[in-house]
Formats: structure tokens, C-alpha cells, sequence
């Protein structure tokens, strides 16, 4: 007998090989054992592309609607991938719309087993990035100065006064400008999902910026961030989590020689390098959850990595590839649980717990992808194609739930 979802999610398909073992991963690992719903959105890059990208603004409404999405690694084109899918032209990050839709922050945590050491020695404890979700370069203006000019950032109130106006650069010749914001609102967001995750978690949170250069935008987030510290106080101390200021530059470098164990509060660049580089610390980009969660509580979770396009190019020469699909898995498996606890069916958050259990058990077992083997102590001997790890993990699923 199938376990009952209640309500549906939101389910966002992708690109490539991460699209192909989407299925596979709905295909063994879901749709046996669960009566299921979602709704669905095509986010692939032609379909995109075919919507004038209206596909990924409505998305992002419905995750807003029902509370849970899933999504799927997808493409943000380049000029190359312009001409490679043929598409009108080079569509912004769907990522990028959705989390501004949404106005949220990115919790990234490291699936940590014991037969996966981390390449940093002194890493022992998972260390978490929450980053910004919204504005920046993300959400930039940027132009090509063709020759010398005038440059200026220019402000013009809405409802009357002057303008302010600031000098960027005086050009002799050729150069390019950027302009980006963010709102007080969004940043304000951003440092009380984080307060709460910490003090959820127990976890010190960390947080960092570049204030000695960036005296006004960079001291901003600072600033607000200290004002929500200092508002939420009691349940920080209640909690036991510490709050701790540095630079960027001096947060990279502690980080290096840190235990792990604390949430590491990032603006929206810093946090999309740094959670690459702990993903792979930690073992692979396979090995990272991913979450998005705003501050009404709607949550879409995803795979950090991206589409892995060098195996979809094999598979698509007949090839079998060796993919792993543990982060794809743990998106489905988060977003299950947390439709599983707004609806009140435990039987779904445990179903989601003992596939994610499955996916440990399998790999701590010496049965994984072959990205695994290079890093994994002890040795391992061969490795798994895509689909056998997948059903590796199915076998191991059926055990349990017996």
C-alpha cells in the first residue's frame, strides 16, 4: 500500500543528465511507494526559452502557493549555450528569478558519511552557508563604455527633490560599468532566517563582509544585521549560539583551520563561491543539500550542483555514465519532509528519512558513483553506473521499509 502525500508540491524539471536521473529517481525511488502529486513546470532551457522565461516567473508563484518546491538542476545560459539550444538570447538564472520572486535565503549543508573525510583535516562538523538569495550582482545592471565619458550613479527621489548623483570614473577610453543594489527589506529578511536557523539549530552563526572598502553598501548589511542581533538577543543567548562579525578575507582563512559546526551567513556572492569550495571540501558537489526559504516559511529545495553536461553528452552517445544522484535525491527527500510537516503525515516525513538513510547506508556500504571512489577511505574497488547506484539504493529502501 502506497503512503498518502495530502497535498502536492511543486516540482521544477531541469537539463541534462540531472533532468534524465530526475526521472529515474521519481521512477524507482518515489512513485512505487508513494500517491503523489505535483505540479509540474517544465524548466528546461528550450522551454524556458519557448515561454520568454514566463515559465520560471510562474514557478516560482506556485512554490509560493502551495509551500513546498522541488527542483532540478537547469541551465543559466551563456553565449555558447545560445547557440548550442538555439535560443532568442541568453536568459537570466532561473535561480535567480525564482529566489527574487521569492525573496529568500540559501541554507547549503554538506552530507557528511563516514567513509567521505573531508579534504580540510580539521573538519569535523558540518559547516552550513546561508546566503543571501536576492539582489547584487544577481540582479545587476552592466554596460560596455564604448570611449571616453562620464560616468555616474544617479538617484531621483519618487515623489520630488533633487537628484543625487556620485561619480563612478572619468573614462579616457573603452571600459564597462556595473551598477547593483539591494533593499533593506530583503537584507533584513536575510539576517532574521538566518538568527532562526542558528538558534534552531544551536549553531553560532558567522557573518561577514568587505565594510573597510565598501563603506556604505557593505557596512549597510553590517549594520542591520547587528540591529536583528541585538533584537533577538534573548532567544540567541536562551539557544546558547554566539554571534560572530569578521571580514570575508579573515572568515576564509578562519574557516580553513575551524571544527565546522556553525552556520556561516554569506551576501549572495561570497555565498555562491564559498558554498562550491565547502562542497567539495566536504567530499563533491553531489554531497550538498540545498534549500531556499523565505520568510513566510515556503521552502524549495534543489541539488547544488549543476547539469553535468559531460555525462549528458556521453549518455547522449549511448555511453553509461556514473552520475551520482545524492544531492538530486536529498532535494526530493527535503521537500517531502517539509510537505509532510505542514500537512500533519508523519508517514511521509519518515518515508523521506529512511530513503535519506537508504542513501547513506549505501554508500557508507562501498557502493557509489565513481566521483566517490576518489575520495573515499578506505578504497573502494569499481564503482556504479547511475542507474545501478540508484537501484543500490532502491534495495536498500525496500529493506526498510519492510
Amino acid at each position: 500500500m502506497k503512503i498518502k502525500v495530502q497535498n502536492p508540491l511543486v516540482e521544477l524539471d531541469g537539463d541534462e543528465m540531472t533532468r534524465i536521473i530526475w526521472q529515474m529517481v521519481k521512477d524507482e525511488l518515489l512513485f512505487p511507494y508513494l500517491e503523489m502529486e505535483t505540479v509540474y513546470y517544465d524548466l528546461g532551457v528550450k522551454h524556458r526559452d519557448d515561454t520568454d522565461d514566463q515559465v520560471t516567473v510562474d514557478a516560482a508563484h506556485a512554490i509560493a502557493e502551495y509551500g513546498v518546491g522541488v527542483k532540478c538542476a537547469t541551465i543559466t545560459p551563456n553565449q555558447q549555450r545560445v547557440e548550442e539550444y538555439h535560443l532568442k538570447k541568453a536568459w537570466p538564472s532561473p535561480n535567480g528569478t525564482l529566489r527574487g520572486i521569492l525573496d529568500g535565503t540559501v541554507f547549503r549543508s554538506p552530507i557528511m558519511l563516514k567513509n567521505i573525510p573531508p579534504t580540510v583535516r580539521t573538519w569535523v562538523k558540518p559547516i552550513v552557508i546561508g546566503r543571501h538569495a536576492y539582489g547584487d550582482v544577481y540582479k545587476n545592471q552592466e554596460c560596455k563604455v564604448p570611449g571616453a565619458g562620464r560616468a555616474e550613479l544617479v538617484y531621483t527621489p519618487r515623489g520630488g527633490g533633487p537628484e543625487a548623483r556620485y561619480l563612478i570614473h572619468d573614462f579616457d577610453g573603452p571600459g564597462v560599468i556595473q551598477g547593483i543594489h539591494n533593499t533593506e527589506k530583503s537584507i533584513r529578511s536575510f539576517a532574521q532566517a538566518c538568527i532562526q536557523y542558528a538558534i534552531n539549530r544551536k549553531m553560532p552563526l558567522w557573518f561577514a563582509t568587505k565594510d573597510t572598502i565598501s563603506k556604505t553598501y557593505h557596512t549597510y548589511f553590517r549594520d542591520i544585521y547587528q540591529e536583528e542581533v541585538t533584537a533577538h538577543k534573548a532567544e540567541l543567548d536562551a539557544a546558547g549560539v554566539e554571534y560572530f562579525y569578521t571580514l570575508i578575507d579573515d572568515a576564509v582563512a578562519r574557516v580553513i583551520r575551524h571544527e565546522g559546526g556553525f552556520l556561516w551567513a554569506c551576501m549572495n556572492y561570497d555565498g555562491d563561491v564559498m558554498s562550491d569550495m565547502l562542497a567539495s571540501g566536504f567530499g563533491s558537489l553531489a554531497l550538498m543539500t540545498s534549500v531556499l526559504v523565505n520568510p513566510d516559511g515556503v521552502m524549495e529545495f534543489e541539488a547544488a550542483h549543476g547539469t553535468v553536461q559531460r555525462h549528458y553528452y556521453a549518455h547522449l552517445r549511448g555511453e553509461q555514465t556514473s552520475t551520482n544522484a545524492t544531492a538530486t535525491i536529498f532535494a526530493w527527500t527535503g521537500g517531502l519532509a517539509r510537505r509532510g510537516e505542514l500537512d500533519g503525515t508523519p508517514a511521509v516525513v519518515d518515508f523521506a528519512q529512511k530513503l535519506e538513510a537508504a542513501v547513506v547506508e549505501t554508500i557508507e556500504g562501498g557502493q557509489m558513483t565513481k566521483d566517490l571512489t576518489r575520495v573515499c577511505n578506505p578504497p573502494v574497488e569499481g564503482f556504479l553506473t547511475t542507474q545501478e547506484f540508484i537501484l543500490a539504493i532502491r534495495a536498500k529502501l525496500e529493506e526498510k521499509l519492510a
